[in-house]
């Protein structure tokens, strides 16, 4: 579709980012493309200053651009169409999406599925080969569960809620609308609760509920455990990638982001807008505050305030450990300078 088309059918989300267009070009675009591999009738873009010299190399056809003057006389010198944006990753994942959508089956009910009599299946719902819905399961409007999914009793799929192949729902779990569970994901397995005794562990049941608000994605292979009492809950709208562990009795707030392989302990509780970067782990019952930030491989073991960022293990706040990481490089010569001052002070 040309270019102009694009930007007409993004409508209310185009004018909601201020956006302006070079009107001079108009060119045909047939897909899009990162920047460094954008040939003839691509759409690409430039999110910040990394990526900035390529506006004076890509193939592209189209950019969208931060707002930046140089930048959009360049795309102009070389006739490329752009059309600038403050968020400009934003505005490509909306355009992304007029190209294309993710793979839904049309609802039915595979014959090979095996689903209780007293489960309660809602309309234009998807169920797959091979899965089993256990009773007292409850599924809503428009949900999609692919091949091999397991629901154990008395699970809540909210409407629309799409459960991904070979994913595992345990009971007492309750997954709120519009939600994603990708394969291999397992949500509300017993949580690691063990007693230590003279001889040896006692098994504690989880006897809890785990609890996904509207929204939220989980990766796969991670896993979200239930706790003994209460409940592990994970607000809306929270991201969660491949490979994480969340514990028992955890409470994560809304609109977190979690990468991949980063995990924690029991009890923790995590503050709304939090950033968790990948292998991040916390300890037991650590609180971690509003809008806080976890770089990669954090081992936060204390409480982290609303906003602060923290890096290292044990973590520390992220300007001391840009301190400490600058003189751990000099450490060997400022080892050699303390050997000379030995020296110097006994040779007196």
């Amino acid at each position: 579709m040309k270019f102009s088309e694009i930007l007409e059918k993004l409508g209310d989300a185009a004018a909601a980012n201020s956006l302006s267009i070079k009107k001079e070009y108009d060119p045909e675009i047939r897909a899009l493309a990162a920047v460094d591999e954008a040939t003839s009738g691509t759409l690409s873009y430039i999110e910040g200053p990394k990526f900035s010299a390529m506006v004076g190399k890509t193939s592209a056809s189209a950019l969208i651009l931060p707002q930046d003057e140089t930048l959009q006389t360049q795309a102009q010198e070389r006739d490329i169409a752009w059309i600038t944006t403050p968020e400009p990753k934003l505005l490509f994942a909306r355009v992304l999406k007029l190209f294309y959508q993710p793979w839904r089956p049309a609802p039915e009910i595979h014959p090979t599925a095996v689903i209780h009599s007293t489960a309660k299946i809602g309309s234009e719902v998807y169920i797959g080969p091979h899965v089993v819905i256990h009773q007292g399961v409850e599924i809503g409007n428009g949900a999609c569960i692919h091949a091999n999914v397991v629901i154990y009793p008395d699970a809540r799929i909210g409407d629309r809620t799409t459960l991904h192949a070979n994913c595992t729902i345990h009971e007492r779990t309750l997954i709120g609308a519009d939600c994603e569970i990708h394969s291999g994901a397992v949500i509300g397995a017993e949580g690691f609760g063990f007693v230590p005794t003279p001889t040896g562990w006692l098994k504690m049941e989880q006897s809890g509920y785990t609890v996904l608000e509207d929204g939220v994605v989980i990766g796969c292979n991670s896993a979200v455990d239930r706790p003994a009492v209460g409940e592990t809950r994970i607000g809306r709208y929270t991201i969660i990638d491949n490979l994480v562990q969340i514990g028992h009795g955890c409470q994560i707030g809304a609109g977190c982001a979690l990468a991949g392989q980063s995990g924690m302990a029991g009890g923790v509780k995590v503050g709304n807008r939090v950033i968790l970067a990948g292998q991040v782990g916390i300890a037991n019952q650590v609180k971690i505050g509003d809008g806080a930030i976890a770089s990669a491989k954090a081992g936060i073991h204390n409480d982290v305030p609303p906003r602060e960022i923290v890096s290292g293990t044990p973590a520390v706040p992220h300007k001391q450990y840009l301190k400490v990481s600058a003189i751990l490089s000099r450490l060997p010569d400022i080892y050699q300078s303390l050997k000379q001052l030995q020296r110097q002070i006994g040779q007196k």
